[in-house]
């Protein structure tokens, strides 16, 4: 089998994104790193210099992740599944870093149209439905990972029920004017995440504010990030009526939200979404989404797919489970006056 990013990062002892950025030459990389990692590279049979040529030469064993920045425990869950999972077939790995700063369906399409690859695995790209359907065009294998469009293979997870989950838990502890905190609202996640929190609210005929719902304003990795979630606490806690509880949409903003609050001196009832690993230091409740598994049944599908093209459309939804921890264990919200 041959060497993998994984072992280009390992043998550099750098992590697999700075890897991924000296092959798609990325100015964000140190000469020295850059060196020190083209060397390696070079000694296990890569080429970066020439990796568009590489990648077009062997295009038929060669599975494309498709990422945003690889900067969180979320990604590198996923990613862990792909690249195990991956091991046990004659395919390598390669990833390929979407630039945060620029259109990302036309990135993709540009990708597509210099046919790198066996087949793509587009792991929390995050488009819209009207854009998606513009992939249809490519007669390449693809896969979406935590994201979904009715027409192209997906996996995922039920979002919607796990909004429900979370939502049903916080009005069954008693906090009856919860809040929620959103990324992009163009996300499907996000869409979905805030269905499932206005189908609760809706069934027990509760009436919350409609600006008990708040983004931050950092949309970094489409606002998955600490920032946004630290800020969407400040905007929620600056409301006329505060809320009494928060669901955050990702364990990230979580994290940053529960730093608005400690900064400001006051305590809420906070749940969140994926149960990365800080979220178990940090004592975080949670809905859990099994990230690692994710990768692992993508990469399954995804080499079916390849190996049978005409198989039916998949689209294979994991379910979730409640994480219950100390964050939702407070036992008097913060002062709503």
């Amino acid at each position: 089998m041959s060497n993998t990013i994984y072992d280009i990062a390992r043998q550099a002892d750098v992590s697999i994104a700075t890897v991924s950025r000296v092959f798609n030459d990325s100015a964000k990389v140190s000469k020295a790193t850059r060196d020190k990692v083209i060397a390696v590279a070079k000694e296990a049979g890569y080429h970066p210099q020439g990796f568009a040529h590489g990648l077009a030469s062997r295009k038929n064993n060669i599975i494309l992740a498709v990422v945003p920045v690889l900067s969180n425990y979320f990604f590198m869950q996923v990613l862990a599944g792909i690249q195990d999972k991956i091991s046990e077939y004659n395919y390598e790995l390669y990833i390929y870093n979407i630039k945060p700063n620029e259109d990302k369906l036309e990135q993709i399409q540009q990708l597509l149209r210099r046919k790198w690859a066996a087949a793509y695995l587009m792991v929390s790209i995050h488009l819209p439905d009207s854009k998606w359907k513009h992939l249809l065009e490519f007669d390449d294998p693809i896969t979406l990972v935590d994201d979904s469009f009715r027409e192209i293979d997906s996996i995922y997870v039920d979002n919607v029920h796990g909004a429900e989950v979370a939502t049903q838990y916080l009005l069954n502890k008693g906090y009856l004017n919860p809040g929620m905190i959103l990324p992009n609202r163009d996300s499907k996640p996000a869409q979905d995440r805030l269905e499932g929190f206005n189908n609760i609210i809706d069934k027990y005929h509760i009436r919350i504010s409609p600006h008990n719902v708040v983004t931050g304003d950092t949309d970094y990795r489409d606002g998955y990030n600490e920032q946004n979630g630290y800020e969407a606490m400040q905007k929620m806690l600056a409301l006329d009526t505060v809320p009494d509880a928060c669901f955050c949409s990702s364990d990230i903003q979580a994290v940053g939200a529960m730093g608005a609050l400690r900064e400001a001196g006051k305590s809420m009832p906070i749940i969140g979404y994926d149960d990365i690993k800080v979220a178990e230091y940090l004592g975080l409740s949670t809905i859990s989404q099994p990230m690692y598994k994710m990768g692992e049944k993508a990469v399954e599908h995804i080499v079916q797919r390849i190996e049978n093209p005409e198989q039916d459309l998949l689209q294979y939804v994991f379910p979730t489970e409640l994480v219950k921890r100390s964050s939702t264990e407070i036992e008097q919200a913060i002062n709503q006056s």
